[in-house]
């Protein structure tokens, strides 16, 4: 193995070729607070049942919270709303401040404007090196068709493709 294929940083941006899409993950906490987070490590699983996938890092401020929530969602976030994502990836005290949403299932905080939607109960945990890889089964979704915001090599790309639905 050479140098570059042990080095955590070249590791990232070989990752980094691959374009994501960009999700913002919200949950309720223990005390009934709502938290929200920034993450593009989301996948789809499986079409019977409906199932889905995002890992969270084993560091991360809402670490507990959302491997301890029995209800969560995730947004698929559209083209327009890079300062959104930017607000829940941010140190902020109140990542909701400013962000129409309504109480989903579970008591979960959906928001309001999206390209589409996954309200999900736990399905499973799996260890996964320095982050928990999350299993969620899809309850409820909704698909808005709007085009996406992507992420690649570090930062926002834009995409010329027509949307369907």
């Amino acid at each position: 193995m050479s140098a570059q294929q042990t080095d955590s940083k070249a590791f990232r941006n070989a990752l980094g070729q691959f374009a994501t899409g960009v999700t913002v993950i919200t949950t309720v906490d223990a005390e009934g607070n709502k938290i929200g987070m920034t993450a593009n490590s989301f996948s789809s699983v499986s079409l019977d049942p409906m199932l889905v996938l995002w890992s969270i890092a084993k560091t991360s401020k809402s670490f507990a919270a959302f491997t301890e929530a029995r209800h969560f969602a995730i947004h698929i976030l559209s083209a327009e709303q890079k300062a959104l994502s930017g607000q829940f990836a941010s140190n902020c005290e109140d990542r909701f401040c400013n962000v129409p949403h309504r109480i989903g299932l579970g008591g979960v905080p959906v928001l309001e404007d999206y390209s589409a939607v996954f309200e999900c109960e736990m399905e499973s945990r799996y260890e996964g090196g320095d982050h928990i890889i999350i299993v969620g089964r899809v309850l409820e979704f909704d698909n808005r068709g709007k085009a996406p915001l992507v992420f690649h090599a570090g930062r926002y790309a834009d995409l010329d493709l027509p949307v369907a639905v």
